[in-house]
């Protein structure tokens, strides 16, 4: 698989190189946000690991920049802590985010963990989620709102699986973080809110009253059938 990496320190690009491609990636690299969405592009990579701060076009623009034309799994590398800068890149459309320092092995796992999910599954071609105006195909990972395909990010199409796979069924903002992020994000529930929210908003008739992703107040949130 094809990754792309744009940071403007350039030994860190090097050291992340190095590592995925000791892993069996074929990695191509960028120093600025405007070559982000030159190469998302013309190379169309699996992945895409992006910095937040950088020179010509920051990395918030660039990931809404691609959103514009392509789903692809992108992971935001940030030195900033604060929560309110996590969600505006998922707010942009990012799928993760880890911040500086980070150790490599963890950046590692999360762009497995990421790959694994958004890879095609092994299903047959007719199967489909469907219920209602919202349909899922398995295996394209694509979703259909009134028989009109949406563009979601890979985070979010995980996200409404896992809901229509299991309806009725109430998942807390932690059930859901533990399943589809995979490591501790506590510091970070509200992102839960924000991929609902943006699920709503490209899959509901109202977003404001949904009539599928409801919430379960005090609890959670669950696909109501």
């Amino acid at each position: 698989m094809k990754i792309l990496v744009v940071d403007d320190e350039a030994l860190l690009v090097k050291g992340i190189r190095f590592n995925l491609q000791n892993d069996g990636y074929d990695v191509i690299t960028g120093s600025d946000g405007l070559q982000a969405v030159q190469l998302a592009k013309s190379e169309a990579p699996d992945l895409i690991i992006l910095d937040v701060m950088m020179p010509e076009m920051d990395g918030l623009t660039a990931c809404a920049r691609i959103r514009e034309f392509s789903q692809v799994p992108i992971i935001l590398l940030t030195a900033k802590v604060q929560d309110m800068d996590k969600l505006m890149g998922f707010e942009q459309g990012a799928d993760d985010y880890i911040t500086k320092p980070f150790n490599i092995l963890e950046l590692k796992a999360r762009v497995r963990a990421l790959l694994r999910r958004t890879k095609t599954t092994h299903l047959d071609q007719s199967e489909m989620l469907e219920y209602g105006t919202i349909a899922l195909d398995l295996q394209a990972r694509n979703a259909y709102k009134n028989g009109v395909l949406v563009d979601l990010t890979a985070k979010e199409f995980d996200v409404i699986e896992l809901l229509m796979r299991n309806p009725n069924r109430v998942y807390s903002r932690e059930n859901l973080l533990d399943i589809l992020w995979a490591y501790e994000y506590r510091s970070d529930i509200r992102t839960v809110d924000v991929h609902i929210r943006r699920l709503r908003e490209k899959l509901e008739e109202n977003p404001a009253e949904p009539q599928y992703i409801v919430t379960k107040w005090g609890v959670g949130y669950y696909f109501r059938k």
